[in-house]
């Protein structure tokens, strides 16, 4: 598995390039970033370089499409996909990912409808340029009636969403936190094909009962309760070899200075993960 890094948890101080840099120097394999920007900062060449220099590379980028609301709003963001989506290919990137609400104002029936018509479209773009699209449940209780309507938020939902999409290249985005707030764990996991699982978020989470558990209200690796290596090895066993990318997500921006909390990750990582990762 590779080590990964996410802006959530650091603050917004330090430049993409700034932030791959300090991925390299603390040991960190992968970065979650829009490659657009830095391209158009650095040129493509010059992005090459500075990956191949810090040994990182291009972990996931987010899908920058308006999916869940008007047809035009999605429409409108099909030539940004297909923008990153070349960005990304050019740097080897091979993973795409969004976020699945709990819960909806329109009609589950009618939004699954829409979402799955609209999800297929994207992931048929992404999979021309060989990029995966990993789709995140999101398990906190707080949100299922934060809309009118309860939706999906389990590993098992995800799936038979993603069957419905019905592209070979569409699977999960497995956030720890996630997993835990939905009753699941590492056994879950383990029931998985590793070829299911497109990427991975890791966090740690507060002493709480796991329905007082907010979805913004997280902790660094390793400094909370979970039972972090338990995924990690189960992640292992069922031959997952790609990013584990550390997203934490805070109420406010992070004050501490962001050096302070990468050495606070890459503590929580050696912990977890060891020397021979």
């Amino acid at each position: 598995m590779i080590r990964g890094l996410t802006r959530a948890g650091l603050g917004p101080k330090w430049t993409d390039e700034e932030l791959i840099r300090k991925a390299g120097e603390y040991g960190f394999g992968a970065v979650d970033f829009d490659p657009r920007g830095l391209i158009g900062e650095l040129g493509l060449d010059g992005v090459r370089q500075l990956l191949d220099e810090t040994g990182v590379r291009l972990g996931a980028i987010g899908l920058p499409v308006e999916w869940r609301k008007s047809d035009a709003e999605f429409r409108a963001g099909l030539p940004q996909l297909a923008a990153i989506a070349e960005a990304a290919a050019a740097l080897g990137g091979t993973r795409c990912c969004t976020y699945i609400l709990p819960s909806t104002d329109e009609p589950a029936a009618r939004f699954m409808a829409k979402a799955v018509v609209r999800l297929r479209a994207c992931a048929e773009l992404l999979g021309a340029y060989g990029i995966r699209l990993g789709l995140e449940f999101v398990g906190p209780h707080h949100l299922r009636t934060a809309w009118s309507h309860p939706f999906i938020w389990t590993i098992e939902e995800t799936l038979e969403f993603a069957a419905a999409i019905g592209t070979p290249n569409v699977g999960l985005l497995v956030d720890v936190y996630h997993v835990v707030t939905t009753g699941a764990g590492p056994d879950d996991i383990r029931r998985l094909d590793k070829r299911q699982v497109v990427h991975v978020h890791i966090n740690d989470a507060k002493n709480l009962p796991v329905h007082e558990l907010r979805d913004n209200d997280r902790l660094i690796t390793g400094e909370g309760v979970l039972d972090l290596k338990g995924f990690v090895d189960a992640l292992r066993d069922i031959g997952y070899d790609g990013p584990v990318a550390q997203e934490v997500l805070t109420p406010a921006p992070p004050a501490e200075d962001p050096e302070e909390l990468i050495k606070r990750t890459k503590a929580g990582f050696d912990r977890l993960f060891g020397l021979e990762e």
